[in-house]
């Protein structure tokens, strides 16, 4: 009789909301499906009233619960999107198969065959664990709509962990208790009204689900009930082992014990943490769209410009904008010294807050951690090793410190602040700023070693082009040893005077270029081409700079086209390597220079032969061509063959040597016609 009231109230209940939810406007499928599952709700409850139909088998009594499961099963799952439009859609997921199987077969399988109760308690019992399972999903992907749902929550949570109990209990007893079954209809009747509250707040009911890929369909709930049950199947087999009954004594223990593993969840703060870290891993969806929120930051460090300030703002603006704040300092940490590289609406540090720096960056130069100033007021023992006086974090205008490190050194700090109210940081914003800080990290030392390597490379090319004007200048201190030798001799001669002028003409000429080459920064760029006769230039060298050693060259002229080319450098090159020749081989040696046209009649061949002391071929591969290497001593400054190789390359030819050793040496140069 005391059943029968709860179970009519019940039924009362939910015909009542099922008359109001008509009165409803709010569109979609969720709403019909409730409508579904309220009167499935009403009509089991009726069918319990025994009064009205009499004792219920078990059988019919699970069959009736079973097809109540899955009408709200089926609401639960419309639920899981905002943009089903029919009950096909929601049906023909592969999640909605997998959920609902069990309810059907537990409301047709006994027609067909007999199935043990313990099993069939058991599918109950499973059914009530996916009910808890899909409102664990929904309620934590809720994100901004969790107090609408949280009444629907509480209703379903709170009935189906009392199925869930109630069939647990029967699984391990082989029957049901009489007590759980009258209490049924007073606990939902009791727990309607979360439900009439559920329907008034939620507006959308579709909530889009996510599971994280490293436990896929799986559940804190699945975990802990699956404990329970294990728990509870041990109990029950060793008192039906050691010959007891289940009885109020072992219920007591197992509640006494689950009363205490429920206290040390509570009062364990890193037990809690720790379940509170992996549930929100896996189980929520992320704070942050990390596509959306990478392409924000990859936008941020494009806007910089070439110079390193502007590298160092865009930095700032990217970490800035990474966690919404509104404020911040870059700070690059050079020794004991902090210099501030980039600053978006912030004051400069006072004192008090440089002193403070000093010691987080002590702090933070032995241990990669972010530092969460307002955490570090409270909760001072999380940063372990961090002595500090307190009163310094009063004065402090920035609320978060976030380390650059260059390798496992510390390069510097973000100090970020928000005039808004912030919440500490969690475990994912402390990883989404650990990868933000390694991204703008590489981003702001590549953009410092380019700096780097383009300055090295301008001291380099400096260096380079006064080597090349260095040698140049020897060459012309030559000429005007040659003059000097000889006026002795023709000073009275009026056509040595002549082609004296002539020279030293020309060597000014030379040494105004070569102080403007140095006067610019520049490497020597080549001179406007021309047309010319390799067989004049080469002439040329020949009489005026090398005629006074021995032996001197001879020029043979096979075939010849002219060339478009930097006659005065062409005219450098050839004397580098005929001056090179004529110091390896005796002054009764040869170094004959030929010249003919190739047989494509693409290039101009131009060998330079002579009988001297030759090189190895280790010689020529790591030596020859090596700027700065040279077996001259002081005389000389081992960049005639590489000057030469280079230009000849960079006209398009190229450049081969053959030698032997004390046998003697032929260059070979292919120069292009065309």
């Amino acid at each position: 009789m005391l059943a029968d009231i709860g179970f009519a109230l019940s039924t009362a209940g939910y015909s009542l909301l099922l008359l109001l939810l008509f009165t409803v406007r709010k569109p979609g499928l969720a709403k019909y499906l409730l409508m579904i599952a309220t009167a499935s709700t009403a009509v089991w409850s009726l069918t319990y009233i025994n009064l009205l139909f009499g004792p219920l088998s078990l059988t019919k009594m699970l069959m009736i619960d079973s097809a109540k499961q899955f009408v709200w099963l089926v609401f639960l799952l419309s639920c899981l999107k905002d943009n089903f439009t029919n009950l096909r859609q929601v049906l023909s997921r592969p999640l909605s198969f997998f959920i609902l199987l069990l309810p059907v077969a537990m409301m047709s399988l006994p027609f067909f065959m007999e199935i043990d109760l313990t099993w069939r308690f058991l599918a109950q019992t499973v059914i009530a664990l996916e009910v808890l399972i899909l409102l664990e999903l929904i309620y934590r992907q809720a994100d901004e709509s969790k107090w609408s749902y949280k009444p629907l929550i509480l209703f379903l949570g709170a009935t189906n962990l009392f199925e869930f109990v109630t069939f647990a209990n029967a699984t391990m007893v082989e029957t049901i208790e009489v007590a759980y079954i009258s209490a049924r209809g007073y606990i939902y009747f009791c727990l309607l009204p979360f439900l009439v509250l559920a329907i008034r707040r939620i507006k959308y009911w579709g909530v889009d689900i996510f599971i994280s890929r490293e436990v896929v369909l799986h559940s804190s709930l699945l975990m802990v009930a699956g404990a329970y049950l294990f728990l509870m199947a041990l109990a029950g087999y060793a008192v039906k082992y050691v010959g007891g009954e289940w009885g109020s004594t072992i219920q007591i223990v197992l509640i006494v014990l689950s009363v205490a593993l429920l206290m040390t969840v509570f009062l364990s703060n890193s037990f809690r943490d720790k379940i509170k870290v992996f549930i929100t891993k896996h189980f929520f969806a992320n704070q942050f769209d990390y596509r959306i929120e990478w392409v924000k930051l990859t936008e941020a460090l494009q806007t910089g410009g070439n110079e390193l300030s502007d590298v160092y703002q865009s930095a700032l603006r990217g970490v800035i904008q990474a966690i919404d704040f509104d404020s911040g300092l870059l700070i690059k940490r050079t020794g004991a010294q902090h210099e501030v590289k980039a600053a978006i609406s912030h004051q400069p540090l006072s004192k008090v807050e440089s002193n403070l720096l000093t010691l987080l960056c002590e702090y933070l130069s032995h241990k990669n951690w972010i530092i969460d100033v307002e955490e570090l007021r409270y909760k001072p023992f999380v940063y372990e090793g961090l002595k500090i006086n307190h009163a310094l974090l009063n004065d402090c205008s920035f609320k978060i410190v976030l380390p650059f490190y260059r390798g496992t050194e510390l390069w510097g700090v973000a100090l970020l602040s928000s005039s808004k109210a912030t919440q500490s940081l969690n475990w994912e914003i402390r990883d989404y700023l650990s990868a933000v800080s390694a991204q703008v990290s590489s981003y702001v030392f590549h953009n410092e070693a380019s700096k780097e390597v383009a300055e090295n490379a301008q001291f380099a090319a400096f260096n380079r082009m006064s080597a090349f004007v260095l040698h140049d200048l020897k060459n012309v201190l030559a000429q005007i040893d040659l003059i000097l030798c000889n006026a002795e001799q023709h000073k009275d001669n009026p056509e040595f005077i002549e082609d004296t002028f002539e020279t030293l003409e020309h060597t000014k000429a030379r040494m105004d270029k070569m102080l403007r080459q140095l006067t610019q920064k520049k490497e020597a760029q080549q001179n406007a081409q021309g047309l010319c006769l390799a067989s004049d230039t080469i002439t040329r060298v020949i009489e005026q700079k090398c005629a006074g050693n021995q032996p001197k060259p001879e020029l043979d002229i096979v075939s010849e086209k002219q060339l478009v080319i930097d006659e005065e450098k062409f005219g450098n090159v050839m004397y580098h390597l005929l001056s090179n020749a004529q110091q390896a081989t005796e002054d009764d040696g040869f170094v004959n220079v030929k010249i003919e046209v190739s047989l494509d009649e693409k290039s101009l061949q131009i060998d330079i032969s002579d009988n001297g002391e030759g090189m190895t071929e280790e010689f020529i591969a790591n030596r020859l061509y090596k700027p700065f290497d040279t077996t001259k001593g002081n005389a000389g400054m081992g960049i005639g063959a590489y000057d030469a190789k280079s230009f000849v390359e960079k006209i398009g030819g190229r450049l081969n040597v053959r030698s032997e050793l004390n046998s003697g040496t032929t260059f070979t140069l292919h120069l292009p016609l065309d």
